[in-house]
């Protein structure tokens, strides 16, 4: 498991983000998508994070930009995240989404490699 902490911007709010292979499913705080789509799961799901069980009963679709580059992912939208490394957490950004917009880990550095996310960067004519 590697986890890196990086600010980004989630529906052009400011926030530190967790990107953590641990995690399949990525995480947002509510007040952070007050404003992105919802979806109600079908059945809701408990699991554990920061050391207590939290239910999930609505996830969000949001926006996010980090270096410039844009992605969106679903989110489940939880009330509290927590700190690390003394900073308030605004998400968890899970394996699914790290897979999917091709974002890795440079542990030795201590940096994401956003190469796969530039790939995915075109200009229209």
């Amino acid at each position: 498991m590697a986890r890196l902490v990086k600010s980004l911007t989630i529906e052009g709010k400011p926030a530190a983000a967790l990107f953590d292979t641990g995690s399949v499913r990525s995480y947002v705080l509510r007040e952070i998508c007050e404003s992105a789509p919802r979806i109600r799961v079908a059945v809701p799901y408990t699991v554990g994070l920061g050391g207590r069980m939290i239910t999930v009963s609505e996830e969000c679709i949001v926006r996010g930009e980090i270096e410039g580059l844009e992605l969106t992912l679903k989110a489940a939208s939880i009330d509290d995240i927590g700190t690390i490394e003394g900073r308030k957490l605004g998400a968890i950004i899970g394996a699914a989404a790290m897979e999917e917009w091709e974002i890795r880990m440079d542990l030795a550095k201590g940096e994401l490699d956003l190469a796969g996310l530039r790939r995915r960067e075109f200009t229209e004519y």
